[in-house]
């Protein structure tokens, strides 16, 4: 796939989701434009919502819930605490095993692999089932090189929280700009806030692997874009998990009333 086309699909992806959670922050539920509730808070010294604040816990076990837009695995999320606690190595495996080993990641990656042999997007893995096969295996490989970088082995050696602390409650746009933020600021093993050194490493390096089992040339500058893109879409991942279970209620209360 050559720089432009896989940039443009992929920034395609993350305009779908962001535009599909705009839509959906307009309605009552989200709260955009109210005021939190309860005591006071101190300003961050990152424009990100403090992770200690209470929140309306994400119950993996409640329909709707254990997934973004019923596909997507979610079980990195986790309400944010008002006492910071740990993970395991272990527990970090964990999570990257169950993002990677999923059926949602695994329908998302067949989706993607014939959407590529569609448009010829590497026309060096060529058509028919040996070429959808390439397909399938690149693009599942780049998600789980993705996640077990990001989410297990670089966590791991940094002694950095891999998960998503989702507030729930509050200022839609307080709780946006909270998401966003993750990217670049996370929790340490100590419970400090630090520079999400995981995120970024995790996915250069996933990028650098890549490039060995995909057969176009690659400069610095693409690998670059790529980053870039990976780090926009694992972006918009946090702002899905933040408002998924608002829009999911939205829309069962919406069925409901239609029923009736």
């Amino acid at each position: 796939m050559t720089t432009g086309r896989l940039l443009h699909f992929r920034l395609d992806r993350l305009r779908i989701g962001l535009l599909l959670l705009g839509w959906a922050a307009a309605g009552p539920e989200i709260g955009f434009g109210q005021e939190q509730t309860g005591p006071a808070l101190e300003p961050a010294p990152f424009p990100v919502a403090p992770l200690i604040l209470p929140a309306v816990p994400v119950d993996t076990k409640t329909p709707g819930q254990e997934r973004v837009l019923w596909i997507l695995p979610n079980y990195k999320t986790y309400p944010a605490p008002a006492e910071y606690m740990p993970i395991t190595a272990g527990e970090k495996f964990k999570i990257a095993t169950q993002d990677s080993f999923d059926r949602g990641i695994l329908m998302v990656s067949l989706g993607l692999a014939g959407k590529g042999e569609m448009f010829h997007s590497t026309p060096q893995f060529g058509q028919g089932v040996a070429g959808y096969a390439k397909y399938f295996g690149s693009g599942y490989a780049d998600l789980v090189l993705g996640d077990y970088l990001t989410e297990a082995i670089y966590p791991t050696l940094l002694r950095q929280d891999p998960r998503y602390f989702r507030l729930g409650a509050g200022n839609g746009w307080r709780r946006l700009g909270h998401a966003m933020g993750q990217i670049f600021v996370t929790r340490s093993d100590s419970g400090r806030r630090q520079f999400n050194f995981s995120e970024i490493l995790g996915n250069s390096t996933a990028v650098a692997i890549s490039n060995a089992y995909y057969p176009n040339d690659h400069t610095a500058e693409d690998a670059v874009e790529k980053l870039l893109v990976q780090v926009g879409l694992d972006m918009s991942g946090n702002v899905m998990k933040e408002f998924w279970p608002d829009v999911s209620r939205w829309l069962a209360r919406k069925h409901s009333h239609t029923r009736n």
